[in-house]
């Protein structure tokens, strides 16, 4: 009898609702309750979307800007949280999204890759087992004992990776971060990302305006448009589909 796959991340009815103002100042006359018309008016980034990934898929999102793509990611790690619906995670997991995210600016990059493992769960012993390794990988010399406010954006993208790359989680949640840095870096980065999708225990959601990219890390694709999910399927049926329709 076939086992069971294992449920990694599940998104029921979620929606996230955004209050917009024409002006900062219509934003405190509703607060304070002055008049009687109501000053804003509602953005769906997300209306309703539903999924369920399994243990060892690589699921790429696909879409325009605006579609809903980080915000799905930035509810799963919850440093969103949805207007309605719910959200399961079964695993540790680990999260690049917007550039510099989790850092301490004061901070120089080795007191960051500690802050940054501890966030993701990793005991002080378990990054310190791990830190050469990170730093190997991130290769950005001797600016690792300096501020990361002082880094430029390549440095911030190639020591964000190390992190999630070298401290491997149960689930990895990727935003465009391999589109990043040097050619050098991109091809490395490219290398270990295929290694890590390998494990067929690991769980990889990658949001990406790439589509070669997508066609040869992930397994399934997922295209959020407006807010809704207007395709799910096999990469190639879907990358198919949308190129179709950005044509």
């Amino acid at each position: 009898m076939q086992e069971k796959k294992k449920l990694a991340i599940e998104v029921d009815n979620v929606q996230k609702i955004y209050k917009l103002y024409d002006k900062p100042s219509d934003r405190m006359k509703e607060a304070f309750g002055f008049g009687k018309k109501t000053k804003h008016k509602l953005h769906y980034a997300l209306k309703g979307v539903d999924m369920k990934i399994y243990q060892g898929e690589t699921v790429g999102i696909i879409g325009t800007n605006g579609s809903g793509k980080s915000t799905i990611l930035k509810i799963i790690t919850g440093v969103l949280n949805p207007t309605s619906g719910r959200v399961l995670v079964n695993g540790r997991i680990s999260a690049l999204l917007e550039l510099g995210a989790g850092f301490n600016m004061e901070y120089n990059g080795i007191e960051n890759v500690y802050l940054n493992g501890t966030m993701m769960g990793f005991s002080e012993k378990e990054i310190e087992a791990k830190l050469p390794e990170i730093l190997s990988f991130a290769d950005i010399g001797d600016y690792v004992y300096q501020p990361v406010k002082t880094y430029s954006s390549g440095m911030y993208s190639k020591l964000a990776f190390s992190i999630t790359a070298v401290l491997e989680t149960d689930i990895m949640l990727i935003d465009e971060v391999l589109s990043v840095g040097d050619a050098k870096f991109k091809k490395k980065s490219y290398k270990k990302m295929q290694e890590l999708i390998m494990d067929e225990n690991r769980t990889v959601v990658i949001v990406s305006h790439s589509t070669e990219t997508l066609e040869k890390l992930c397994t399934s694709l997922l295209w959020l448009h407006e807010g809704e999910i207007k395709m799910q399927g096999d990469t190639k049926t879907v990358l198919d589909a949308y190129n179709e329709f950005m044509a």
